[in-house]
């Protein structure tokens, strides 16, 4: 009996589906790539837009807002300009804090590039 009624909440639990939700935003030199937990992923060009919008077709929908550090430490200054002096400097992203939020007022914070964990 316990094993039944285990089992038919094990059922009930696999029909609920939840609404995706961010877990990842990247950004290049013009454009924002969200990915969500459903694998949807979505862009935007962010630098067009000012640093903020909106992702309407990009799951319930969200808006952004991006925040580029002006002052990144000194080592990534220097690659920055070798970058800029080897003529590569869009293949360089711009060091930035992504905020995504719902309609709900649900919010989300990334770093990007993401950081570097030191395992």
């Amino acid at each position: 009996m316990k094993k039944l009624v285990f089992l038919m909440a094990l059922a009930g639990c696999a029909g609920i589906s939840t609404t995706p939700v961010p877990q990842a935003a990247r950004l290049s030199a013009t454009q924002l790539t969200v990915t969500l937990t459903d694998a949807t992923i979505c862009r935007a060009n962010w630098a067009e837009q000012g640093g903020a919008g909106q992702l309407n077709a990009c799951g319930p929908g969200y808006d952004y807002r991006v925040i580029v550090v002006q002052n990144p430490n000194i080592l990534a200054m220097w690659v920055q300009e070798l970058a800029l002096a080897l003529n590569a400097g869009s293949a360089f992203p711009p060091m930035a804090e992504v905020t995504l939020t719902n309609a709900a007022g649900k919010t989300w914070r990334f770093t990007s590039p993401p950081p570097v964990p030191l395992n």
